[in-house]
């Protein structure tokens, strides 16, 4: 196993959107902060956390399940007949894991486990401490990312807690930053019309409903760390590793917050990155300062030149402590893609020294 102590992948990136409205708040208004004096527009870290864990399915990643209903997936994976015996059972095992009215965060292999443990049983008459310790054991053997597999590998990605047993908790590998514009941003209202196709002559002509939907655009800095150290202590296998990091990165390319994108379809790959890395502290950017629009009129180019001069400052502020391994620039030329950036990400990491 390689050694990815301390390793961590950092992902500085510029994505420009056009007219769009991809988080919104409780009134459906974009969401906001204010940094540097100045509101900025903002698209909140759970808001794309969700669309990257969404996206790992299209790169050959089962995907884990949050959900309230642990007996119900436990009793659709059993074989043999249903009891109320076998039925109370299950729900003694589904609360071992889970604080009723939770979401747990639970894989395929770690259902089917648990399923099998529930078929094996002549009697359900067991004492509640034996079967709490047999449940754990299971899961941890089974979980959470069922080994080179990557089954519910969005786990040891983005964590899990479990109130109820505090050994099954997995601290999670990525940290994602709210993203926010590297500029003022100010908003537009859409105001719109219906026309009620099932009218009769005469009638008023006019619209059948009105309403009105606020939008903005602008320049957005998403900060994202992969933490490798705590990614090898779930998968502990240098290939199921490399495969990972392979999908996470090409998940955080494509996705993008699915409000309101039928209406705006606001699909717009990365404009600039830079991925790093590094061993360390994990350095985000805050733009505290917001940059001004270029003499050509966008803000995309000045954003870049505050990004590379934010990374070159820190690096040399850091000195020795800046632990650099890697270092990868996205979006200079067309020759140098996304497959590019991943290979060339993957071949750092097989250079690191084993353990």
């Amino acid at each position: 196993m390689k050694d990815y102590r301390n390793v961590k992948i950092e992902y500085h990136v510029l994505q420009s959107f056009p007219v769009t409205c991809l988080n919104r708040d409780d009134v459906g208004a974009p969401k906001t902060a204010f940094v540097g004096g100045v509101k900025r527009g903002r698209i909140s870290s759970q808001c794309w956390k969700r669309q990257v864990r969404l996206a790992l399915r299209d790169f050959d990643i089962r995907i884990a399940v949050r959900t309230k209903k642990i007996s119900e997936m436990i009793m659709k994976s059993c074989s043999g007949e249903m009891s109320e015996e076998k039925r109370n059972f299950i729900d003694t095992v589904a609360s071992v894991i889970q604080s009723k009215d939770t979401l747990f965060y639970i894989s395929d292999a770690e259902i089917t486990a648990l399923a099998s443990y529930v078929d094996s049983l002549a009697s359900y008459e067991l004492d509640k401490k034996e079967v709490e310790k047999r449940v754990k054991d299971i899961l941890k053997k089974n979980g959470p990312t069922g080994g080179k597999e990557l089954d519910g590998l969005d786990i040891a990605l983005f964590g899990r807690m479990a109130a109820n047993a505090v050994e099954l908790n997995v601290q999670a590998a990525s940290s994602f930053s709210h993203a926010i514009t590297t500029h003022k941003v100010s908003y537009g209202m859409d105001f719109f019309t219906a026309v009620d196709d099932f009218s009769n002559d005469g009638e008023d002509a006019g619209a059948g409903h009105i309403g009105s939907s606020e939008f903005t655009s602008g320049t957005y800095y998403r900060y994202v760390s992969l933490d490798l150290g705590l990614l090898s202590e779930s998968l502990d296998d240098d290939d199921a590793l490399l495969k990972a990091v392979d999908a996470f990165t090409k998940a955080l390319y494509v996705a993008v917050p699915a409000a309101r994108q039928t209406t705006f379809a606001g699909y717009c790959p990365w404009n600039y990155a830079r991925l790093l890395v590094r061993k360390g502290q994990p350095l985000q950017l805050s733009f505290e300062k917001p940059v001004k629009a270029g003499s050509d009129g966008g803000f995309t180019e000045p954003s870049i030149e505050a990004l590379d001069a934010g990374l070159v400052r820190n690096e040399k502020l850091m000195g020795s402590l800046y632990g650099k391994i890697g270092d990868f620039t996205y979006g200079r030329s067309d020759k140098y893609g996304i497959d590019a950036l991943c290979a060339d990400l993957k071949a750092v990491l097989v250079a690191l020294p084993e353990r």
